[in-house]
């Protein structure tokens, strides 16, 4: 009999991404007798992801089995695939940490989860986890492939690349096809008739092209329809979330000439054009949803304990195909059935005009030989001025983490585009101060300052 694939979910209570990834892979027939090992710090989640694994397999009547673990590296014994999701510190406390405590210097964010002061607090949270989660892939599944849905997703996948360049990993996210999708709803047109190609860095890339196919089998560029729609009011649509409504893209669009593949609440606050201290006539302009994330964080838990109740009753779980890229790499690295994903790596030259130990965002080709990230070239010049200025504090958190130098997470909060635009430095370096203080639980022992401990106890 044919030996099937393992794949190991770190962070499994997160439970409804856990159950569109699993759904999504159980569907794929090379991949229907799977194992899929759960492995979460939290035993009732574990639990509760456990239970809807189990209904997954039930409803769609395939072979595969689950298996849960607390342990890690038992977790990932000969694992084949590995999916990490997971958020440190959580909701509370240090997401509300990385608003509160900024706000109190007059600094306001919208997602905090990627850049910005927030991002690199979560970035410091986060790769020592991973990182121990490379240790262990080296001891006992050295030949796995990492799928990393974690945030920061760039500054993460950089020090992953850095530490463990043995290791093989992809950072993944959805909002390249995702957008696209947006896009096509703006304009009326079938998502299916859309072509694009798209490259940056993670959530912020752009579509380089982004085409209509036509009747006769050629393709008209849309960039002239989405100015036009925009322009003119028809465009972008009211889309899932009415606080977001995505005017920033648009409005970034008409000065740039391409569109970026995140959110407009993202992109906000990636730039230092849009919140603004005293300038409430931008946020109401551009439709800027301040403190967002947490307000979703509130909304997600919330629907996740009616979510849970009713798994646990339910004889069958409806499994519906999400726009996710796991099933289609894990199927085709384990079947050699080729496929196109947008993946982020070391960029390596894919994008010259970006620095080749960045974490770059392409197409990626994946098959048997696993993810082979596309050459790009050069990004058209406003574009790559603009990536570069996330790309610095990118580098500077990474940096901070791999020297153990707590100095370049002040000159990464310095170089930040809207901590920059906000703040001077003192009270930039006050802010750093106070959410290394406030995170000391969650944070490596050499970003201490054992003065500024004193003082603060």
């Amino acid at each position: 009999m044919a030996r099937q694939p393992r794949i190991t979910f770190i962070g499994a209570g997160s439970t409804v991404f856990m159950k569109n990834i699993v759904g999504d892979v159980l569907q794929r027939p090379a991949l229907s007798e799977a194992t899929i090992a759960l492995m979460d710090i939290n035993p009732q989640r574990l639990e509760e992801s456990a239970i809807v694994v189990n209904k997954l397999i039930a409803t769609l009547g395939v072979k595969a089995k689950a298996e849960t673990y607390t342990d890690q590296r038992r977790a990932l014994q000969g694992a084949d695939f590995v999916v990490v999701a997971f958020q440190i510190g959580g909701y509370e406390p240090c997401t509300v940490t990385d608003f509160e405590i900024p706000k109190k210097f007059g600094l306001r964010q919208t997602i905090a989860d990627t850049l910005g002061v927030g991002g690199i607090m979560r970035g410091l949270r986060t790769v020592p986890h991973l990182w121990k989660i490379c240790e262990d892939m080296m001891a006992v599944c050295p030949r796995a492939i990492m799928l990393q849905y974690v945030n920061p997703m760039a500054i993460n996948t950089w020090a992953i690349a850095e530490k463990y360049p043995e290791i093989r990993q992809v950072g993944l996210c959805h909002s390249v096809q995702g957008t696209a999708m947006e896009l096509a709803h703006d304009l009326d047109i079938p998502y299916e008739e859309i072509r694009y190609r798209s490259a940056g860095i993670n959530h912020m890339a752009f579509f380089l092209e982004f085409e209509h196919r036509q009747k006769d089998g050629s393709y008209r560029s849309l960039y002239p329809d989405l100015v036009r729609a925009y322009r003119e009011g028809r465009a972008p649509k009211p889309g899932w979330n009415p606080r977001c409504p995505n005017k920033v893209r648009y409005e970034m669009l008409t000065r740039l000439g391409y569109f970026v593949t995140e959110s407009s609440e993202h992109f906000a606050e990636y730039t230092p054009y849009f919140i603004k201290e005293g300038r409430e006539d931008l946020i109401e302009k551009f439709g800027i949803p301040l403190d967002e994330y947490p307000k979703r964080c509130i909304e997600q838990i919330d629907r996740w304990k009616a979510q849970a109740a009713e798994y646990r009753s339910a004889d069958r779980i409806e499994v519906k195909q999400s726009k996710e890229y796991a099933s289609s790499i894990i199927n085709s690295v384990w079947t050699g059935e080729p496929s196109v994903i947008y993946g982020n790596q070391r960029n390596n030259g894919c994008i010259t005009s970006l620095p080749t130990d960045c974490a770059a965002e392409v197409p990626c080709l994946v098959d048997h030989n696993g993810i082979q990230p596309t050459f790009i070239g050069d990004l058209p010049p406003q574009l790559t001025a603009l990536i570069r200025t996330n790309i610095n504090v990118q580098e500077l958190t990474v940096r901070a983490l791999i020297s153990e130098n707590r100095e370049h997470i002040y000159h990464a909060a310095m170089m930040d585009p809207h901590t920059s635009a906000e703040l001077d430095l003192d009270q930039i370096w006050s802010l750093v101060d106070d959410l290394l203080i406030a995170h000391r639980d969650w944070l490596p022992e050499w970003t201490q300052n054992p003065t500024l401990q004193k003082k603060a106890s």
